[in-house]
């Protein structure tokens, strides 16, 4: 076993032989207790669950010293792979909270700008979805060799799509409905069941498969870490997003119009901004944004016309606790619930998780009912 382990080049091989290596001396009760410690040293060295079974039966069968630092290793590699437990569900957290970033930042601006409950903003993230499975479906019959790029060319089709289909949702329902919000919340809950139906419809009830390009599929190790490239790059494209609305917002005139509706209506107006077409350009620009998102969500969940009903509520949650129409507000918020909710759930399971999670906010919104990061602004104080 030496001399093969002395030969091995590749170091996960090399590694593993190492370890049988220890845990046959740390086993062996007629080899010496120093050589038994030396290898248990060895042996906790590892770090991982493997390690921690050869140090529970080296500590069962030994007594003496050899016991005493079998246990000491035992606490070792337990408090060890407790911290990598601890950083693989921040991971997991990250991960929801880059799809909840997504799924509400869209949502975040239809709402700061317009005050609307759009109850049919999941479905733009739906529609987003399909749109992507239609792209690569063009791309598979007559375009195979694109197909690792498909994901990118969906995005501008996702984006124009939803963004169109959201305009004209503002010019022929929101627009006769502002200063209404429970007329409105009416209409487009009845506005979602209606694409939901037609999605159907067109593409029956059963899933649709979206492929994983080269790039998204796979997963690495780091330590104790388990990383998958797909949720790694949704993280990417999540903060990606992000910082190019933030760029659109606070660096040209459209994104200075939009901020200037949202903080005063009245006082925009006064100065010549053309509100109602402000309105028509945000609720767009927030139903792209959900488009772009859907093209996300179809690599980690069902693609179906139910797949926008998964996450409406908890966008409501993202925008209202991290502050109506704040986009650092809904980043903020987005991974905070994100990370807190996979903390909880190894202890509560999932739906008591989302329950405390609910409970929090409502908690939390009665004491700072404007959310994390309230918008500033004469007309918004008042």
């Amino acid at each position: 076993m030496t001399a093969a382990l002395a030969k091995e080049k590749d170091m996960r091989v090399k590694t593993m032989m190492d370890l049988a290596t220890a845990a046959l001396i740390a086993l062996k009760t007629s080899a010496s207790d120093a050589d038994r410690i030396a290898a248990i040293k060895t042996v906790a060295a590892h770090g991982d669950r493997e390690a921690l079974a050869v140090l529970d039966q080296v500590a069962a069968a030994s007594t003496g010293a050899v016991k005493a630092e079998a246990d000491a290793g035992h606490a070792a590699v337990t408090t060890k792979l407790a911290l990598w437990g601890y950083a693989q569900n921040a991971w997991y957290g990250l991960s929801l909270g880059s799809v909840l970033l997504l799924a509400a930042i869209g949502l975040a601006i239809t709402f700061g700008v317009m005050g609307v409950i759009n109850m049919a903003h999941g479905e733009m993230v739906m529609l987003g979805a399909y749109a992507t499975f239609m792209t690569q479906e063009l791309i598979r019959t007559r375009y195979p060799a694109l197909f690792d790029y498909s994901l990118l060319i969906a995005l501008p089709v996702a984006f124009a799509m939803t963004g169109a289909i959201g305009m004209l949702i503002e010019r022929t329902i929101i627009r006769f409905l502002y200063g209404r919000p429970l007329e409105t919340l009416l209409a487009t809950f009845g506005l979602s069941l209606i694409l939901q139906q037609l999605v159907r419809t067109i593409f029956g009830a059963n899933n649709r498969e979206v492929g994983a390009p080269a790039f998204m599929a796979g997963t690495t190790q780091i330590g104790g870490l388990s990383i998958t490239y797909g949720r790694f790059w949704i993280i990417i494209f999540a903060v990606t997003v992000f910082i190019a609305l933030q760029m659109l917002l606070r660096l040209t005139s459209f994104g200075l119009r939009i901020r200037a509706v949202t903080q005063n209506r009245r006082m925009a107006s006064a100065i010549g901004i053309n509100t109602n077409r402000a309105d028509g350009l945000a609720f767009g620009l927030g139903s792209g944004v959900a488009g772009i998102a859907g093209v996300a969500l179809s690599q980690i969940d069902n693609v179906s016309p139910n797949l926008g009903q998964s996450y409406i509520i908890d966008s409501f949650m993202v925008v209202v606790f991290g502050g109506v129409g704040n986009l650092w507000g809904t980043l903020v918020a987005a991974f905070t619930l994100g990370i807190g909710n996979k903390f909880m759930e190894p202890f509560a399971g999932a739906v008591l998780a989302k329950i405390a999670i609910l409970v929090f906010i409502i908690l939390f919104i009665q004491k700072r009912p404007r959310g994390l990061f309230a918008l500033k602004g004469r007309a918004v104080e008042a």
